[in-house]
């Protein structure tokens, strides 16, 4: 069952690729090394204007209080939920006692 299975291909494709005869190495020429590349900075440096670093500093600070407004009704949500689940749990289980008094 777990054996590895080879597919047969009993008709050939057709396809036959020649092959690569390699070339002799003492006909080829040694080639020159090409120039160096000059090098240019990559970056240049960012320059904050005041007015720029202000705006830097409120775009932070707003994208802080989204997340953690995210996150607190994230937190709010799980723990209206806890309160909700262990409510019925006390609910069914009172429930379940008179039920089985007899009542």
């Amino acid at each position: 069952m777990l054996q590895p299975r080879i597919p047969v291909n009993p008709l050939p494709t057709g396809i036959v690729t020649p092959l690569i005869q390699p070339t002799p190495t003492a006909d080829i020429e040694p080639t020159q090394a090409p120039a160096p590349v000059p090098v240019t900075p990559a970056r240049t440096t960012v320059q904050l204007t005041p007015g720029s670093a202000l705006a830097l500093a409120a775009g932070g600070g707003a994208v802080v209080l989204v997340v953690g407004t995210v996150l607190v009704s994230m937190l709010l949500a799980v723990a209206i939920t806890g309160v909700s689940v262990a409510l019925i749990a006390v609910v069914l289980r009172l429930v379940v006692r008179d039920m089985q008094k007899g009542r």
